[in-house]
């Protein structure tokens, strides 16, 4: 009579000690996972991530930028790769662009440009002084790009719209550049269509009204920097 008992357990028994071996392996899976070390946020990494087409709805892309990053109130530094020029930003940037515009594709040699805009009081060099040097632009008046004399490396530059009280701060020149991540994603008309955008992310065909996007506080340092500049 033990037989035929021993048999019908048989299959639960080895089902149960197959359940258990995935049980593990998927804690093990787990576990490795939890582990890994951490590095910077990668392409990867952005959930939910879709192509941004012409379609855009402007009026959601178009609302106020809401600062992420408290830690981007705290002064930065940066400079180029041989450093012989470095700087210290002052406070957080005014708003933070990237520009898919098919000129900056080409100056910057990728996909788009990432600038944070900070008043030129706010940019102090610390060590070395970068040359100026004028590049073309689509508008014919050119952008003054400021240059380590040495390795070349763009730091930062200015565009003749905002003239010389704004500079546009190359985020990849910043030593911590995570803390600066886009505000807004501009001329995504001409972006490349390979590039993809993470879920939500705030983003126009070409530009967009400055007092719809940006903070009450930047529209205030901008409102002082062109008091300011009445005033000279």
């Amino acid at each position: 009579m033990e037989v035929p008992r021993v048999r019908r357990e048989a299959p639960f028994f080895f089902g149960s000690l197959i359940m258990l071996r995935c049980m593990s392996l998927l804690l093990a899976r787990l576990g490795s996972a939890d582990r890994r070390p951490l590095g910077p946020l990668t392409e990867v990494d952005l959930p939910c991530r879709r192509p941004i087409t012409h379609e855009l709805n402007v009026s959601h892309s178009e609302r106020k930028v809401e600062r992420k990053h408290p830690s981007m109130e705290l002064d930065m530094e940066g400079g180029c790769t041989c450093r012989q020029v470095r700087y210290r930003l002052i406070g957080a940037p005014l708003i933070v662009h990237a520009c898919h515009c098919r000129w900056c594709q080409r100056e910057t040699g990728t996909a788009h440009a990432l600038n944070a805009l900070y008043e030129a009081d706010r940019v102090m060099h610390t060590a070395g002084e970068p040359e100026i040097v004028v590049t073309p632009l689509a508008s014919g008046k050119g952008q003054k790009i400021a240059r380590c004399p040495t390795c070349r490396v763009a730091v930062w530059s200015n565009y003749p719209q905002a003239g010389p009280a704004v500079r546009f701060v190359r985020v990849g020149t910043m030593d911590n550049p995570d803390l600066c991540p886009p505000d807004i994603h501009i001329f995504t008309s001409s972006k490349q269509s390979w590039v993809t955008l993470p879920a939500g992310a705030k983003a126009v065909p070409e530009f967009y009204d400055l007092d719809a996007v940006w903070p009450a506080e930047s529209l205030e340092r901008r409102r002082l920097m062109r008091a300011k500049a009445s005033q000279t």
